[in-house]
């Protein structure tokens, strides 16, 4: 059954609608100045605090210092740590050393090439996205060939592709955000629909 994943959650409003839709995951960008959806650390820990036990928490970062995630992922906080800048293998090791706990590193496809980058990374999971990440962009899924790890798939994924995503690229999972937003703030309605969707043809 393919996971379907919803980022970008800032706001109890936000908390409410995914506990009633019950994705598998729920993805917080945490302390990362140029996106819009940031939150900081406290924040994070009042809005995971009303999440329910069925949806896992993601701590989504770039670039962080190390002890960020490590941190939320020590006090339970977060349960995975989504890494979207330069971390290097050394950076990914040291989190699971410290931790434990899995991590999702995203990689931006512009080419076969990339991929194959993605598939050499040590991390728990890969995460496919279009690259500029938030943009409701898809890249060429041409570019991704039969993979036998768990992966994310993201970049421009909604309600009007959802499906086809999932029955010609057969991810582990999807994740979603931007297309799930009206005027900026998550939608309940497009969140259910998309869980939906996803449940429906898994």
């Amino acid at each position: 059954m393919t996971k379907i994943k919803i980022c970008g959650l800032r706001t109890r409003e936000d908390i409410l609608a995914v506990n009633q839709a019950k994705p598998d995951y729920c993805g917080f960008i945490i302390e990362v100045p140029k996106s819009r959806r940031s939150v900081n650390r406290e924040q994070v820990k009042e809005l995971t605090a009303g999440l329910c036990r069925e949806v896992i928490p993601v701590g989504v970062f770039v670039n962080a210092p190390a002890n960020l995630p490590v941190q939320l992922l020590k006090e339970g906080v977060i349960a995975v740590a989504q890494l979207h800048g330069q971390e290097d293998e050394a950076y990914i090791a040291g989190i699971r050393e410290r931790t434990e706990k899995p991590v999702i590193k995203a990689f931006s496809v512009r080419s076969a090439a990339d991929i194959e980058r993605a598939l050499a990374s040590s991390a728990d999971y890969i995460l496919l996205d279009q690259g500029d990440g938030g943009t409701g962009k898809c890249f060429d899924w041409s570019f991704i060939p039969e993979i036998e790890r768990p992966f994310f798939l993201a970049g421009g994924l909604g309600k009007d592709n959802l499906e086809q995503a999932v029955r010609s690229v057969h991810p582990w999972a999807v994740d979603l955000s931007s297309s799930l937003e009206i005027n900026g703030k998550k939608d309940g309605d497009r969140i259910q629909e998309a869980v939906s969707i996803v449940r429906r043809i898994s």
